[in-house]
């Protein structure tokens, strides 16, 4: 029996992982740009923010904000509509709904229904991303049968600025860690990325991640400079970080790595983890699905090891491979 998702009440913020079945590399330049085209229109249908993302050969990053359900008035979902149905659709639609306005507001809820259901939803924005992508590769690859891992990964990160970031520039820097771009402002299927380039999503996105900043200028310079950690690289050559042997004799002799080693490592707290935040918050969060954990558990929230996290802790007790280096195409 598998853990339920774990979901905020109410507003919730959330890192989400999706895999390639098979870990099949699939993502060239032209997937990546229809996939994030997909992207960008389940936010808008769903009323979700992304703060950030990464598209890589075989995965998908996506740091999300899903705020608590709003009133959908029939116009805006009609509009919502049309980001993914045909017009001839959504005019048949339109005229069902106003016949049903006519008639009685339970009958025109009901027809409303089945669309409010997937938004607000960070299970429904990630089933419709990976529906719709599915569909059209499929469709243009001549090919039947699933393309993803069963279930996506999601950790609910608390709402903080400080959790928030760390959490994101640890998608960003997925570019780096895979060796596709030595800078991750040139990795144009990124959060950050789009952001550089001038795209006003992104940048609002990282601009509300960021919390006390709101111009993009100030937001931008304090961001890489958490990227790079003040200037600090590590690593030489053409694959960034350190090697395998390297991480694991650090670790084996309870070495702390430092925050720019780490973020340019693999670190399964970001993906594994289930809860990431405070202790308070990792316990409330712990409280609320008692009932999925061993009587023998007495408290929810367990210490980031390895490294200088800053206060934050895991629902998950972590033990073998948490950090591990770069790989390929990893993340």
């Amino acid at each position: 029996m598998r853990m339920p998702r774990v979901k905020a009440e109410g507003q919730g913020f959330y890192h989400c992982i999706s895999r390639v079945i098979e870990r099949r590399y699939i993502f060239q330049d032209e997937q990546k740009e229809v996939f994030c085209s997909i992207l960008r229109k389940a936010e808008d249908f769903c009323g979700v923010q992304i703060l950030t993302y990464a598209v890589l050969s075989n995965h998908f990053h996506v740091l999300l904000q899903v705020p608590e359900p709003q009133e959908i008035t029939d116009s805006e979902l009609l509009r919502r509509l049309r980001l993914f149905y045909s017009g001839e659709f959504v005019k048949t639609f339109a005229i069902l709904l106003a016949e049903a306005r006519t008639r009685s507001g339970t009958e025109a809820d009901g027809l409303r229904q089945p669309y409010l259901r997937r938004m607000y939803d960070v299970s429904a924005f990630m089933k419709l991303v990976k529906q719709r992508f599915s569909i059209w590769y499929n469709r243009h690859q001549n090919r039947l049968g699933p393309l993803w891992e069963d279930r996506f990964k999601s950790l609910l990160v608390e709402g903080t600025e400080g959790a928030l970031i760390r959490v994101a520039t640890y998608i960003d820097l997925n570019p780096v860690r895979a060796g596709l771009v030595k800078d991750p402002k040139d990795y144009r299927h990124s959060g950050y990325g789009e952001a550089v380039a001038g795209k006003d999503i992104a940048r609002k996105g990282l601009c509300d991640l960021m919390g006390s900043e709101k111009d993009w200028e100030q937001a931008a310079s304090k961001y890489r400079c958490v990227l790079y950690v003040q200037g600090e690289v590590e690593g030489t050559g053409a694959r960034p970080g350190f090697d395998s042997e390297t991480v694991r004799t650090e670790l084996d002799r309870d070495g702390v790595l430092s925050t720019a080693a780490l973020l340019r490592c693999r670190v399964r707290y970001f993906s594994d983890g289930v809860v990431l935040g405070s202790r308070a918050f990792v316990e409330a969060t712990f409280q609320r699905y008692r009932e999925s954990f061993g009587a023998k558990r007495q408290d929810g929230a367990r210490p980031m090891r390895y490294g200088a996290w800053e206060g934050l802790f895991t629902l998950r007790d972590l033990r073998l491979d948490v950090i591990t280096a770069p790989t390929p195409a990893g993340g």
